[in-house]
């Protein structure tokens, strides 16, 4: 198979079936870490590790540790060679070729090994030419796989343009023509940030991951990284559960490399006009909440939206010092003091709506003393904590200031 037997169009998933109708079989093509990127339409025939691979998107554990023993993986990653892989009757796997997919002389900044192209036996023999097939197509693998890792700069300037980080007044059905995506449908727009990582090779990495296997879930993705974060867009898509569960296994598989990736979805935009505008309320819940987002959360912008707002309320509250409440600052100063911890015990208080009882167990103290507690910060600060619009300024006023002691 050579690159002239494709369009300049084809995708790994028009890859995988033009394998398996000239080599006769059935094609999965994975990268580096046994993920599937693509596969081709299967037959009757399919093994219990097909349609493991397909339905989980990564081989079963037992079976790569099988391959592991065999010294599989070591051989795709010398050779460029085709090998044969036995079936496996114990664990009901057929016979398999494999051939590593390797990056070509001067790939961009994409690794050596770049995954790998599996054909399955069905139901009668591989065709003569099948080793070949194989071997041409690692070699068309390879390039659309660089080309989706290390996107053409006119095309990354058109992508940034869509999101709305380069300039206003974005002529979107141009860029959508030019990058083949309907202009109207429902979109949705992702944002993906990692607090450990920063502009340089993990985050460019981190990148491509993204930008490969966004690719794998819609062929017509589209990426987008900046210094600290990556954005995908998904055209077109047809379910909300789909979308947020692949983002959610997909930071699930980068925990053990990344700690602290988060994810924000704004789902759905009405079309590709309002990209821009997701990809800026993206970065407000990723902004607003990311002291409150627990290891590997993702949230969508609806569940976020209470969040958001009052972390922009605190922003608006921080950068005005007169809109300080001073009466505060005497209780701070009584704590610091006396080494009380007067604050927390209104903290505590308020966030249980003035249960008393229900405070003092939280706090592990007698509700009397927390009684007491109470008139003492009433006498402090000359609030009054039977008042709303009291209880209201002293919330926000207390979020101000443990917002300020987590920033130190």
């Amino acid at each position: 198979m050579t690159a002239e037997a494709l369009t300049a169009d084809t995708d790994l998933y028009g890859l995988a079936q033009l394998v398996a109708d000239q080599a006769g079989g059935m094609v999965s093509i994975e990268d580096q870490a046994s993920h599937v990127l693509a596969y081709s339409a299967s037959g009757e025939a399919a093994d219990p590790l097909r349609i493991q691979s397909i339905l989980g998107r990564e081989g079963p554990r037992d079976y790569l540790r099988v391959l592991r023993e065999w010294g599989v993986f070591d051989s795709i990653r010398r050779t460029d060679e085709v090998i044969d892989v036995p079936a496996h009757p114990e664990l009901n796997i057929k016979r398999r070729l494999v051939v590593g997919i390797r990056r070509a002389p001067g790939g961009g900044t994409a690794p050596d090994v770049l995954g790998s192209i599996w054909l399955q036996q069905g139901d009668t023999p591989f065709t003569a030419e099948a080793t070949q097939v194989l071997r041409g197509a690692a070699a068309i693998a390879a390039r659309i796989i660089t080309r989706i890792l290390d996107a053409p700069s006119t095309e990354a300037l058109m992508i940034q343009r869509l999101f709305g980080v380069r300039g206003e007044g974005v002529d979107v059905p141009s860029i959508a023509g030019a990058l083949n995506l309907p202009v109207t449908g429902p979109a949705a727009v992702l944002g993906f940030a990692a607090a450990d990582l920063r502009a340089g090779p993990d985050h460019a990495n981190l990148a491509s991951v993204i930008r490969l296997h966004a690719g794998s879930f819609r062929r017509d993705s589209v990426t987008m990284a900046t210094a600290e974060r990556v954005y995908v867009l998904l055209p077109g898509y047809r379910s909300d559960h789909a979308v947020t569960a692949w983002v959610r296994h997909l930071v699930d598989r980068q925990e053990p490399r990344v700690a602290t990736l988060r994810a924000a979805i704004a789902i759905p935009v009405a079309d590709l006009h309002g990209v821009a505008a997701a990809r800026a309320e993206v970065d407000r819940v990723l902004d607003s909440t990311a002291a409150t987002f627990p290891k590997g959360r993702v949230t969508t912008l609806a569940e976020s939206r209470t969040a958001v707002l009052l972390g922009e309320v605190l922003d608006l509250l921080h950068a005005h010092p007169d809109l300080h409440d001073p009466r505060l600052r005497a209780l701070f100063d009584y704590d610091r003091r006396h080494a009380a911890n007067l604050h927390e015990s209104a903290e505590t208080y308020l966030r249980e709506h003035g249960d008393v009882r229900r405070a003092a167990a939280a706090l592990r103290v007698h509700p009397n003393t927390l009684r007491y507690r109470i008139r003492r910060v009433e006498d402090i600060t000359g609030l009054a904590l039977t008042d709303p619009s009291d209880r209201l300024l002293l919330e926000l006023q207390l979020a101000l200031h443990r917002r300020g002691q987590r920033s130190r």
